[in-house]
């Protein structure tokens, strides 16, 4: 096939989802356990997890779907708030504020969306103590003198029947910065919704937020164990995500295709579905020589599907400039040390806020001469990472944030938190690697199950780019 831009976003989809045609984003979207976690009628979702792990690809299915089946569904985005909360560092008075603003806009987009906006909206609203939702339900009416559409007329009857509104506020952590008062108007945000739809039943927000974002959030302030109920932790499993790039790929070709049925094949099985597009066994040097390319895609990725488009996408402009008809061997191979430095500045660019020197300590991650000549440059015992970790702080300790200094395990919990290590055991089948489990993320405490440690192979290129073929000897790929 052709790799040109246009093909290859249309193959793999667009690496931002509110950038991708809705249209072809429904064709090929994935609904993972996470998605039916998430839509439903209860009142408060907050979903978390790492940036590129699909948040906002979830939000546009999921507003597409529930506008399809007649529910009133609103989208507020960081434009809608900017302002709210800014001039005050009165924890109460920011959560009052949240509660005004958001049911502001909730009101004005839900008039907007029916052409029924009308000059003393505000005024009639705060008649109803600022509650949307009683505002809305006395005021919406169908109206002749409204022309709308035979769908708007469908929201609005379910509207005036059911009472019910979801409203999904997403991409909150749009110059996020970390500081205190950043902190302190998410955990606000975050008291305000619940607080809105514990009084006015019929209202359903899902907020999404960064995992660090609501590390930092959840950590600083108390009072948002009452919303740790609500939260969902967004994450994907490596088979999870062949599927999803199996999907894709039937989708673009025009097949249809059973999620189910798919998730119960072994992976091997999955690479059949891959064969026009991506050659069957990578021919490299080292561990990698001969393996399965499944296994090849899964080990680099960090179990987001963002990472899986970056990695494809790049090849497949490699396999365009080569006038190869499949992403092969070389396509990859020749594109691993920009996909590696993108994944790290990625990491040092979402993890600054809570580590402000995350860069100097992952570049200090780095294997020292003496340690590549002995091929030990990226696994660790316990007791190896801890040593080169001192190592690092001799040149200087480190701080979080807050201004509290790091210890050097708290520096090794947060390593394995933001994926840059996991864990790895040798198994018959290749190495099992684990990652920092989601329902532990509040904890900055290291401690050891019996695993080594080692630096993600997404990574590695871009530590060590002036010797990547010794890489490909060292490095030891996941199990299927």
């Amino acid at each position: 096939m052709d790799f040109n831009e246009y093909e290859l976003q249309r193959l793999f989809g667009h690496e931002a989802a509110e950038d991708e045609d809705p249209k072809r984003l429904k064709e090929y979207y994935f609904k993972s356990k996470a998605y039916t976690q998430v839509v439903n009628d209860l009142p408060l979702r907050i979903v978390v997890g790492h940036k590129g792990i699909g948040k906002s690809a979830l939000f546009q299915v999921a507003i597409d779907e529930e506008a399809g089946n007649d529910r009133l569904t609103l989208l507020i985005k960081p434009d809608d708030i900017v302002g709210i909360g800014e001039n005050t560092d009165d924890f109460l008075k920011l959560i009052r504020d949240w509660k005004t603003g958001i049911n502001e806009i909730v009101a004005k987009k839900a008039l907007t969306s029916f052409g029924m906006l009308f000059d003393d909206w505000r005024s009639k609203l705060n008649q109803y103590g600022g509650a949307a939702l009683d505002f809305l339900s006395s005021t919406l009416k169908i109206d002749d003198k409204v022309n709308l559409n035979p769908s708007k007329k469908a929201v609005l009857n379910d509207f005036l029947r059911h009472k019910k509104i979801s409203v999904y506020i997403d991409d909150l952590d749009r110059g996020w910065q970390g500081k205190r008062h950043d902190i302190q108007r998410i955990s606000a945000l975050l008291n305000a919704v619940r607080d809105i739809s514990t009084e006015n039943r019929g209202i359903y927000f899902r907020v999404s937020l960064r995992s660090d974002v609501y590390y930092l959030a959840r950590t600083s302030d108390e009072s948002t164990d009452k919303t740790e109920g609500s939260v969902i932790w967004y994450s994907w499993t490596n088979h999870e995500i062949l599927v999803l790039l199996v999907k894709r790929i039937e989708s673009y070709f025009g097949r249809e295709v059973d999620e189910e049925d798919l998730l119960r094949k072994h992976q091997s099985q999955l690479m059949r579905y891959l064969l026009p597009v991506i050659e069957e066994k990578f021919t490299g040097k080292g561990h990698w020589s001969d393996a399965p390319m499944y296994r090849v895609l899964m080990s680099l990725v960090r179990k987001r599907p963002r990472d899986l488009v970056k990695l494809l996408t790049l090849a497949g402009r490699q396999a365009h400039s080569n006038g190869s008809q499949k992403i092969t061997t070389d396509s990859l191979e020749s594109i691993f040390e920009e996909y590696s430095q993108g994944r790290l500045q990625d990491t040092i660019n979402e993890y600054r806020s809570e580590l402000p020197e995350v860069e100097k300590l992952i570049l200090g991650m780095r294997p020292s001469k003496i340690q590549r000549k002995a091929a030990q440059g990226y696994v660790y015992s316990t007791d190896q990472l801890l040593k080169k970790l001192k190592a690092i702080e001799e040149q200087g300790k480190y701080r979080w944030a807050n201004g509290n200094q790091a210890d050097t395990k708290e520096l090794a919990a947060f390593l394995y938190k933001i994926n840059f290590i996991t864990a790895r055991k040798q198994t018959p089948s290749g190495i099992d690697r684990k990652y920092f489990e989601e329902n532990r993320y509040l904890s900055n405490k290291f401690t050891e199950f019996g695993y080594d440690w080692e630096v993600h192979p997404a990574y590695r290129w871009a530590l060590q780019p002036e010797d990547p073929m010794q890489i490909f000897h060292e490095l030891e790929l996941s199990a299927s």
